[in-house]
This record gives C-alpha cells, structure tokens and sequence, in this order.
C-alpha cells in the first residue's frame, strides 16, 4: 500500500503537527452568575463546581481565573426584585451593574466583561419579556431589554449580549447604545436559541423557570435548521457584532451552517444540561471527564465555533488539559 493514513498517527508529534482543529484558551468565555450581598459564594445544587457570588467574593474568582489565562466572562444577575414589567433588569444598582462596576475598578481592561440581556431572572412569571394576558409581548419587551442594554454599558461592559429572542432586538439596542454615547460597546446576539431541554439546571441558577406555560413562542423550534440562517442574518443585518448559537452539543450541524453563511465571528453556548450531564457521570465514576470535555470542546471548534462560552473553562485551564 502507497497510502497508509496511519503514518500520520504514529507518534503524538506527528498527531499534533498534522491536526486539523486547535484550540485556545482565547477562545473562551466564563459564565459566572452574581448576586447582592457580601461574602457569598453558594455551589449551585445542579451544576457542580458553579457559584452565585456577590461582587466581592466575584473579585477573588476573577483573580484566581486570571492566574490560569481565563480574562472574559459572561456574567447573569440572580436573586433581584421581580415583578411584571422586570423593574430591576435596569436598576443601576442591580447586581449585575454592581458586578460590571468591581471587576474594572479591581481589574481595568485586563478582563473582557460581557453581560447577559434578558428579563427572566427579573420577571415575577419567569419569561424573557412583558406579558399580556398570556401571551409575551414583543415590541415593549424590546424597549426594556434596550435600557437595560444601556445600564450595562453605562456600568462598564465591554459586550452586551441579548438572549431573550424577540424580535427586532438587535437594531434597538444598536440604536440605543449609539444615542446613548456607546458606539463602542459591542453586541453579541444570542441570534440561533432553540426551546431547548438542556436549560433545565440553568433555570436553577438563575432562578428563572417560567410561571405558566413554554417558551417556544419566542424561542426557536429544534426541528428548523435553515431558520437559523434567518435568525442570524436578521441579527448581523441589525449590528450584531458577534453571533451565538445555542445550545451547542446537540446543534453542530446549526453552527456549521451559520459559519458557512455568515462573516461574523461566531460564539456557541455549551449550556447548563450538557454541563451537568457530563459533571453527573464523571461523578458516577462512568466517564473520564476530561476526555469527554476535551472532545466536546474540538466538536464545537470543528463546527466551526470561533469563541466556546463553556462552564468548563475553569477545569480546563486550571487543571491542564488544553
């Protein structure tokens, strides 16, 4: 035989050299999710190994993530006032807004703040917008995820991210930002957010499960790939900066085909299910997880993903792996 694929396994030299999928630690951004109070740090029950944290006991988080080259974060507001029109999503003394604000008087420009735009953790009935009757409105959902957009901005963050899938979100936020005098804060869309099954330790989290009924009105249907193309091109029409699919294990095929059609940089959510799954076997002594992890992680670059928005940034740096 003249061709022999296995002369390019033969050793891990040559295994690297010719490997087609590299990843960075660059490439990642951390979830973190942040509350008010002092000197709280609680193990979320569904995910473990992930914290709510209040500002300060947050700043010793960043510092020890910054010790193993974790500098970007995405950060959610948990434990607000709620009620029906999400009041505290936009109240400049909100966790969040707090958070923003001690990560760059503790850290400067050395870390990359991204902030999550919803108003689920901020709803007294749990759905991402203003609801009338039973039903999600969309155009004055918009208006308040626009200001609460701004406040981000305002407070110090870097990226702005809406995740709550109306439509028309983008461009308002765009527009509010540039009035507002933000030019350059930039936006990353979570453009392609299926109703998804994989949420479920999330909504733990960030307490943030729906009162009454799905989500499915607002978020996409798992049965429509070629809609993700009208998502994201909506999306990059409106100024998005960045463009996210999400979840990603379990929609390689959507991230292949939103970088195949696009020209922004794209993001994907490896979510809170696909976290805990492989965190509860590892557990059970049934996986080695760090292969597993290791593997999903080339999956999502092979797809195409330029940026991995993982709750295992932390392990991997920390603990060697990439």
């Amino acid at each position: 035989m003249f061709i022999r694929p296995r002369r390019l396994r033969k050793t891990e030299i040559l295994r690297e050299m010719v490997a087609e999928t590299r990843l960075h630690k660059n490439m990642f951004i951390y979830p973190l999710f942040v509350m008010k109070g002092q000197n709280l740090k609680h193990e979320i029950g569904a995910m473990p190994g992930v914290y709510h944290f209040s500002a300060d006991t947050l700043s010793k988080e960043i510092e020890s993530c910054l010790k193993v080259g974790i500098n970007k974060f995405l950060l959610f507001g948990v434990g607000e006032n709620k009620d029906a029109e999400a009041t505290s999503s936009f109240d400049f003394t909100n966790a969040v807004a707090n958070a923003v604000r001690t990560m760059r008087a503790d850290f400067g420009n050395d870390v990359m703040i991204t902030t999550d735009v919803c108003m689920c953790a901020y709803t007294d009935h749990g759905h991402c917008g203003i609801i009338h009757g039973h039903e999600i409105v969309n155009d004055e959902s918009v208006e308040v995820l626009a200001k609460m957009a701004l406040m981000h901005a305002e407070a110090g963050a870097d990226i702005v991210a809406p995740s709550d899938m109306m439509d028309g979100r983008v461009g308002a936020i765009r527009q509010k930002l540039d009035e507002g005098g933000f030019s350059n804060t930039a936006i990353m869309s979570y453009s392609v957010k299926y109703a998804s099954g994989y949420y479920g330790p999330f909504r733990e989290a960030a307490d943030s499960a729906p009162s009454f009924g799905d989500r499915k009105t607002y978020q996409m249907d798992f049965r429509n790939p070629r809609e993700s193309l009208k998502e994201a091109l909506l999306d990059a029409d409106e100024g998005a900066d960045i463009l996210m699919v999400k979840p990603a294990l379990a929609y390689l095929d959507v991230i292949k085909m939103v970088k195949e059609n696009t020209l922004l940089p794209l993001a994907c959510y490896n979510v809170s299910g696909e976290y805990s799954m492989v965190k509860a076997a590892s557990l059970k002594g049934w996986i080695d997880e760090q292969r597993i992890v290791m593997e999903n992680m080339h999956a999502f670059a092979r797809a195409g993903a330029d940026i991995i928005i993982t709750y295992h940034a932390k392990d991997i740096l920390e603990k060697g792996w990439l």
